[in-house]
């Protein structure tokens, strides 16, 4: 089984990792999406890839669609749905996640950005030249008391984007070559979207309607400003991959987006190796810091009390383990998982994947709006999900 293992450089302070937010120039960093960005990629090897649409609805309620496709060696793939949704005002959380059967992508008739299977249907929608030049259809039965209805979609002026132009845009490539990577990480968004439909839960149809953003990753190996919607990924090499071999690992990669009067108006990408100053002054800073963390008892991962994305210029106070803080759930993503393959997966990948999503009321200055110069306080909701894969 020597596939599990990449091959070491000749050189051992070759850079092992390549991220996108250094490849490319400040003014090449937005990268319109192409038609492929959308599509189902549904690779081999050990390749976890999901499309996931969150939405906040008009209560407050916030609700996640997500389909994960995970390719576990030479085991045949395994595809989940996974919905969630909680009411701040009730405190009620719902939770549905299982595998599929009979996952395809292209749906029949259809492109690769549509799927299907026995118990879902996701159909990609063109309509260019109108206000909202794309869209996702969502039929899905989630699970006995849930169903879900939806239609998602992106407004004309709130491109999709992702890091970068060309065949390498937006992925991040493991290991010493780049044209024969170990791994890679890709992502594209959609900063704003707006669902529209309804959920039926318990036998009661609940209208869905609410803004929010859909993102698309593969990983192998109150102000009346017309909409803001502020999105920011990091993700952390483990120590073997890093600019300068094996060893020089824990190098942050941190890009996002800032879409203000319903409009798309920056991108951000930064990277940051290790013992640099996380606080030093650059044109384009996009950042995230954990504070005062803790031992989480659940999942053995230090879990911070404090969060800041310097980018969105947002930091939030989210409690301890003990005490948490707008804390909505934290959820085993690979509970629905073949009880074999998630012990390969553990014992390969040495994975403890939990996912811990916040949901807090902040405010955030903003001096790029007209009229705001001075900063504006936006009174909003931060999502946030920090998953700990080692």
């Amino acid at each position: 089984m020597s596939w599990l293992w990449g091959a070491s450089p000749v050189d051992p302070n070759a850079p092992t990792f390549h991220p996108v937010s250094s490849r490319y120039p400040e003014n090449e960093l937005v990268g319109e999406l192409e038609p492929k960005d959308l599509e189902w990629l549904c690779a081999g090897g050990f390749t976890t890839e999901t499309q996931t649409y969150y939405n906040y609805l008009e209560d407050g309620t916030l609700i996640m669609c997500q389909v994960i496709y995970s390719s576990i060696g030479v085991w045949y793939p395994t595809v989940q749905f996974t919905f969630s949704m909680y009411n701040p005002n009730t405190k009620e959380r719902v939770w549905r996640s299982s595998n599929v059967a009979n996952f395809v992508s292209p749906a029949p008739g259809l492109d690769k950005r549509s799927s299907k299977s026995d118990s879902f249907a996701i159909t990609f929608k063109s309509k260019p030249g109108t206000d909202t030049p794309e869209s996702f259809t969502i039929f899905a039965q989630v699970a006995e008391d849930v169903q879900i209805t939806l239609d998602i979609t992106r407004s004309a002026s709130a491109p999709g984007w992702k890091i970068g132009k060309g065949p390498k845009s937006g992925f991040s490539y493991y290991g010493p070559d780049v044209e024969k990577p170990e791994g890679s990480v890709f992502h594209s968004f959609w900063p704003r979207t707006q669902c529209s439909g309804h959920i039926i839960y318990k036998g009661q149809a609940i209208p869905a309607n609410g803004p929010g953003m859909y993102v698309h990753a593969i990983m192998g190996m109150p102000t009346n400003t017309g909409g803001v919607s502020a999105i920011q990924m990091e993700l952390t090499t483990l120590d073997a991959y890093g600019l300068n071999g094996a060893g020089s690992g824990g190098v942050k990669v941190n890009f996002g987006s800032l879409v203000l009067g319903g409009r798309l108006v920056c991108v951000t990408a930064e990277t940051t190796l290790p013992g640099e100053d996380k606080h030093a002054e650059t044109q384009f800073i996009s950042r995230a810091f954990h504070y005062n963390t803790t031992v989480d008892s659940d999942t053995s991962y230090a879990q911070p009390k404090e969060l800041e994305f310097v980018s969105a210029s947002v930091k939030v106070d989210v409690g301890t383990p003990s005490q948490p803080k707008g804390l909505v759930e934290k959820v085993d993503v690979l509970a629905e998982i073949p009880a074999m393959v998630k012990a390969v997966i553990s014992y390969v990948a040495g994975t403890k994947p939990w996912t811990n999503p916040t949901t807090l009321k902040v405010t955030a200055p903003d001096a790029i709006l007209p009229g705001a110069s001075s900063g504006l306080d936006i009174e909003g909701y931060l999502y946030n999900e920090a998953s700990f894969v080692s």
